[in-house]
């Protein structure tokens, strides 16, 4: 199995669900990235969601396009997103680790080499924001060469035939959206998503991860009842570090106190 297999087997058997972070990688610098990431698992995170900065986030609201930038203007490359990744691996070789990501930062230097260096990271999944299922056909095939889970996103629009492609392309887990449009904290996560998870079930899917406005406790809890296997939580997340970018301890102490609060709810 591997760890995202059994990572859901493991919750699956305390009967929880999955709390899954995202940062961005070098917010707001590298340094101070790393201890976040740090206490994001010591507060309970089950697998974490990372970003590599790019300088053009398409899918992402204000709050992530600001972390996005902090990184950028801390030096945080590719490169230093790597060599992080790899001692995160090193420190923790069972959690689970996602990278979200644009197209372009796997072209930059060809799709293939993007994804070795995945696999030589020690990185488990990668979702590729700006292509949709239908048009990944390379990307599948060099994430399968290297063994790294291609992660798809089923919108809450998604018809059947997206559902069923979804369902028969993606590994890992399946990046459910509770809504259409761009992340953030402000648009609550709306339910019903009983019929996506359903067909997604009958299709055989990677278990669903609900993300998109996951900001309270409350939307791990409904999420999980529905019979999501988890919650993604962005842009809350990164909230935290915006708010204390001048002062690391208080924001890694708020970070720790979110994360808790959050994996808590996924004991239902």
């Amino acid at each position: 199995m591997d760890r995202y297999q059994t990572q859901f087997a493991r919750l699956a058997a305390k009967q929880e669900g999955a709390f899954v972070p995202f940062v961005t990688i070098g917010d707001p610098n590298p340094e101070q990235s790393l201890n976040i990431i740090e206490t994001l698992i010591a507060a309970g995170a089950d697998a974490l969601e990372l970003g590599i900065p790019f300088s053009d986030p398409l899918a992402d609201g204000p709050t992530i396009q600001g972390s996005t930038i902090r990184a950028l203007e801390s030096g945080t490359t590719p490169t230093v997103c790597f060599e992080l990744l790899k001692t995160i691996r090193e420190r923790h070789p069972d959690i689970p680790v996602g990278l979200l990501m644009y197209a372009n930062l796997v072209f930059a230097n060809g799709i293939e080499h993007f994804y070795q260096r995945c696999a030589d990271a020690g990185v488990d999944s990668v979702l590729v924001a700006d292509v949709p299922v239908k048009e990944s056909a390379e990307f599948r095939a060099a994430a399968e060469k290297y063994g790294i889970h291609p992660i798809f996103i089923a919108p809450p629009n998604a018809n059947e035939d997206t559902l069923k492609t979804v369902a028969e392309y993606g590994g890992g887990y399946t990046y459910l959206l509770s809504r259409a449009g761009v992340t953030g904290a402000e648009t609550k996560a709306g339910m019903p998503i009983d019929n996506l998870l359903a067909s997604l079930k009958a299709h055989d899917a990677p278990p669903a991860l609900l993300g998109f406005g996951i900001s309270e406790p409350a939307q791990v809890k409904d999420a999980i009842q529905a019979g999501a296997a988890g919650a993604i939580s962005g842009s809350a997340v990164v909230k935290i570090i915006e708010r204390n970018l001048a002062d690391n301890d208080a924001m890694l102490s708020e970070l720790h106190r979110f994360v808790s609060d959050m994996k808590a709810a996924t004991r239902v």
